[in-house]
């Protein structure tokens, strides 16, 4: 019986990789899957648009004025400050969703806080590239309220930040590892992505 199954395995698994190969031959050419598409667009659209003068109390303002709302959110803080610090057209990637406008913005802050005990995040360093964006590079504590209950997940990250001449924020594009920061504590879901990292 255990021999007939680990034949009927064989079969199954080589008709499998069969099917994979004929298809891939039948392609006429590959396909690309382009993530980045949509954020080259946008920082080639804002790199044309003017933004704070370095070393200016703009510049100064902009930095400290972001630092301070994503330090440390509360439902009240993104509802009286997400307009303030986002500039009306803003585009957004966190890793898990892209929002365009400041008031879709505000509106995915405010439902991602309705999941959230806690988030605070300690900014580590702040760098200006030659062509007008900062990266700030940053380490979060979260507490989710259905997602490892009780427990802080710790994560590092860097944000690549392009303010406008007011020093509001026109592109914000997060550089973060969503799998240790979420995905590895959902149930199920959680046990197959350690399972593929420890085969890597």
């Amino acid at each position: 019986m255990k021999r007939r199954r680990s034949w009927l395995g064989l079969v199954i698994g080589v008709a499998v990789i069969g099917a994979g190969v004929g298809l891939s031959a039948c392609r006429v050419a590959p396909r690309e899957a382009d993530h980045a598409a949509g954020f080259r667009m946008v920082i080639a659209e804002k790199r044309l648009e003017p933004t704070v003068t370095m070393g200016s109390r703009e510049e100064r303002e902009a930095i400290d004025r972001l630092k301070g709302f994503l330090g440390n959110w509360t439902v009240e803080t993104i509802q009286s400050n997400t307009l303030a610090v986002y500039a009306p057209d803003a585009w957004f990637n966190d890793t898990l969703k892209t929002v365009r406008g400041a008031t879709n913005i505000q509106a995915y802050f405010l439902k991602t806080m309705k999941n959230t005990e806690s988030l605070t995040v300690q900014f580590d360093d702040v760098t200006r590239s030659g062509d007008g964006f900062y990266y700030f590079r940053w380490v979060m504590d979260t507490r989710l309220k259905s997602i490892a209950k009780g427990e802080t997940l710790r994560t590092l990250g860097i944000t690549l930040i392009r303010f406008d001449a007011t020093g509001r924020v026109v592109v914000h594009q997060d550089y973060w590892d969503s799998t240790a920061g979420l995905f590895e504590h959902v149930p199920i879901l959680g046990r197959g992505i350690r399972a593929i990292k420890a085969r890597i």
